[in-house]
């Protein structure tokens, strides 16, 4: 490399960037949104993932369509943590409009990679600048001006590849595989890549400390997000009807579904095996989801908040009626339409109490790929179980996101159909009373349309009834109902997925999270043991209701903090609510600006509470 436009960098700092950072720094690109360069992120974070080495990619995008930012954050960590990291080692600084603003907040010694008709090193002398003329490598390999934009993106992955010691062969492989049966598009991008890489081997000299070498940490693993592994898992759980409007960030969840139902839900003939239906709003796709869910289909809706509060009516009549259907909530920041591209826990007590009078619903939470997958079978088992809507509550992060998983495991149980009489099991009971509960669980039997027995049939009604269905508005029927949907829900809490737990010894306080707030418990956790010697247990919820174990959980700690990406702390209510007298002891730790939550704020906020306590 020959020598670089000198910066004047203190000493101080001259000595910092000797020592060598390898596989551990985050990469931050910045782009104008609609600036194509979604090929291009991916391809750099896959290139890392495919060197063996532990990574994360999270896309910061504008709801606006067209011009405005976008960020998209590459977590590289040797130790595996794929939690967001707050701070920002490197900048790819490609968008004019937030340059400046970018480069004045990196914390001093970090990298700058720009677009040299910027000269954003004019801005700051504590940071390594690396100019590189993006645009004008890029027109060396296409002419057409759309074209030469798009490009340009792939000249600033070979830059960075050379820089920081990414592998080119695994760069290419990676364009390969973004751009497969695209033989031109191929080509244009890999002598994009390789033209940056020459331009800072012949012009630049490597003057920051970071650097990648290859590891074997991701052999065997898949790169996914968590709306196209929940779509995976529908198919999976025969999922064969499915009613939506679109919303962000749940569209790509039925899209995705849609691919995998026209690809392997076909009869010999070719016909279509399933139904898909666009509704003309939540509210509709939702009452068509309950009407296939009465008939006997496996059948789902996804959404996200302001969809949920539309299908609030409609799934109150299907609690009260007792019809299974699956509802997807890939949350976002609210209130009201909010901040439709940025994340959020914020729907918590709005899933469990959603519609009117005393209802409670069953609620998953996935924290990962593989959790994804399965939950989204397991709802439906649930579903057809309880008799009864049953939200899976995901989030943007995880649903829109690419994210490292194990290859998923083939689901080797049949489907748990519930407690449904088909014709001949009523020629073996002495009277069918579609309400009444006959193992005290809670659950009553049920009988599908198509059922040619006589005795099994039944009215299904949203009013007031008894025990047989029939209508009726006597207060010992309604009170008869109401306590035994309360008991439903109380048995719910033994099939419902059962939280995960660690104890470590010496641990005097407890951390309790759910969601994607779960994968950045495991890096805040080792924050807090090696840089303050505080040891935690860990209370992993997976699901409402809570399950039995969660009070003795609370009793044994001294202090329970409950992690959560809303204002209010909508779990930490409930589990006051559940713990009673312990419910003092119960502490919140709200992340809400919209940004996947991190582990610095966490153990920060943890130990300023303890501090501030005298602990």
């Amino acid at each position: 490399m020959s020598t670089t436009p000198s910066q004047p960098v203190a000493e101080e700092s001259q000595r910092e960037r000797r020592q060598t950072i390898v596989n551990d720094f985050s990469i931050q690109v910045a782009t104008p949104n609609g600036s194509g360069s979604q090929s291009s992120n991916n391809v750099l974070m896959r290139s890392i993932f495919q060197m063996g080495i532990p990574v994360s990619g999270k896309n910061l995008f504008p709801s606006n369509i067209q011009g405005l930012p976008t960020w998209f954050t590459i977590r590289v960590s040797k130790d595996g943590y794929v939690g967001r990291k707050k701070e920002i080692d490197i900048l790819i600084a490609m968008n004019p409009q937030t340059a400046r603003e970018d480069v004045e907040n990196l914390e001093p010694n970090q990298v700058v990679i720009y677009d040299e008709p910027l000269k954003l090193a004019k801005i700051r002398d504590d940071l390594t600048f690396y100019p590189v003329p993006f645009t004008d490598l890029a027109g060396q390999v296409i002419s057409n001006v759309k074209l030469k934009k798009l490009v340009a993106n792939m000249v600033y992955v070979g830059s960075a590849a050379e820089l920081f010691g990414i592998d080119m062969e695994q760069v290419e492989a990676a364009i390969g595989k973004w751009f497969e049966g695209k033989p031109k598009a191929v080509d244009f991008n890999v002598k994009a890549a390789r033209l940056g890489a020459e331009y800072v081997r012949d012009n630049l000299e490597k003057r920051d400390p970071y650097q990648v070498k290859s590891m074997n940490a991701t052999q065997g693993k898949i790169i996914i997000d968590g709306n196209a592994a929940a779509a995976l898992g529908c198919l999976f759980a025969g999922a064969t009807v499915m009613t939506w409007y679109p919303i962000t960030p749940s569209s790509s969840l039925c899209e995705t579904l849609i691919d995998y139902l026209n690809k392997y839900r076909l009869d010999k003939d070719g016909k279509a095996t399933f139904a898909v239906i666009q509704a003309e709003d939540e509210l509709a796709a939702v009452g068509m989801a309950i009407g296939a869910g009465w008939a006997g289909a496996r059948s789902m809706t996804s959404t996200s908040g302001p969809g949920i509060s539309l299908m609030s009516e409609f799934v109150g009549l299907a609690y009260f009626a007792e019809v299974p259907c699956v509802i997807f909530d890939v949350q976002r920041v609210g209130p009201s339409t909010g901040l439709p591209t940025r994340t959020s826990q914020g729907d918590v007590s709005s899933l469990y109490y959603l519609s009117h009078g005393d209802t409670k619903h069953l609620v998953l939470f996935p924290a990962s790929m593989a959790e994804c997958f399965d939950f989204a079978g397991r709802s439906f088992d649930l579903a057809e179980r309880f008799q009864q809507p049953v939200f899976v509550a995901s989030d943007l992060d995880l649903g829109m996101n690419n994210w490292m998983a194990d290859p998923f495991d083939y689901p080797d149980k049949p489907y748990d159909r519930g407690k449904v009489l088909t014709a001949e099991d009523l020629d073996k009971v002495e009277q069918f009373a579609r309400y009444r509960d006959v193992d005290g669980d809670g659950i009553a039997y049920r009988t599908l349309p198509g059922n040619d027995n006589p005795r099994g049939a039944f009215f299904t009604r949203g009013s007031g009834r008894n025990e047989q269905a029939r209508y009726s508005e006597r207060p010992e029927d309604y009170i008869n109902q109401l306590e035994r949907l309360a008991r439903k829900h109380r048995t719910a809490r033994k099939y419902v997925p059962q939280p995960l737990l660690e104890e470590p010894e010496g641990a005097q306080i407890g951390i309790i999270a759910y969601g994607s707030t779960d994968v950045a418990m495991p890096e805040c956790r080792d924050q807090l043991r090696q840089e303050a010697g505080v040891e935690t247990a860990y209370y992993r919820i997976r699901a409402l209701p809570l399950c039995d174990d969660l009070r003795d959980f609370v009793e044994r700690y001294r202090d329970i903090y409950v992690v959560e990406q809303n204002r209010d702390g909508q779990m930490a209510d409930i589990i006051r609510l559940e713990v009673g007298e312990n419910s003092p002891k119960v502490h919140k730790i709200v992340h809400f600006n919209g940004l996947p939550i991190d582990a610095r704020f966490i153990s920060d906020a943890i130990l300023e509470r303890e501090k501030s306590v005298g602990n």
